[in-house]
């Protein structure tokens, strides 16, 4: 029996240090932690807004590296989602799986939702947030981008979705 099985809590942040240091990071991972958060109350009903999904998954052809192998944000439509994802990032593996999609994208469970009313629209893209070592390129280069293709997809609010 796995120590999953027994319900013992996942040692994610553990796990985490160990794999960085595994690929010859020197320092431990900082978790991030703001003091100021910046969400804010949605401006409307929820049954109005226009939801985004964003995932840490990488598209199955990796299109989102460039030359350098850096990982960069991407979008994909709704409608035609990959069937499947890059699996060349960290995630624990023993307990979890990328088999059911619905896992870390959920686009069907939010299309039952805009049909039930609780939410008015699922926006057309999805976006790939890239999970890198770096808070730098994370604040000032993909969680920009990220927002600028929120904005112009017109949504109201977005929720992330981790693989």
């Amino acid at each position: 029996m796995s120590e999953h099985d027994a319900g013992l809590p996942v040692p994610y942040m553990e796990r985490t240090r160990h794999y960085y240091r595994a690929l010859g990071y020197e320092t431990d991972y900082v978790w991030a932690h703001h003091d100021d958060v910046p969400f804010a109350r949605l401006a409307k009903p929820l049954r109005e807004s226009t939801i985004a999904l964003i995932t840490t998954a990488g598209p199955p052809d990796l299109s989102n590296r460039d030359a350098r192998n850096r990982k960069h944000v991407w979008s994909g439509e709704v409608a035609q989602p990959p069937a499947t994802f890059d699996t060349d990032v960290a995630w624990d593996r023993e307990a979890t799986h990328t088999d059911d999609r619905e896992t870390f994208l959920p686009i069907d469970a939010m299309k039952r939702l805009v049909a039930e009313g609780a939410i008015g629209a699922l926006s057309p893209r999805f976006h790939g947030a890239p999970t890198d070592y770096s808070h730098r390129k994370t604040i000032e280069e993909d969680a920009p981008e990220i927002l600028r293709r929120l904005r112009e997809d017109k949504v109201d609010a977005a929720l992330l979705t981790a693989l």
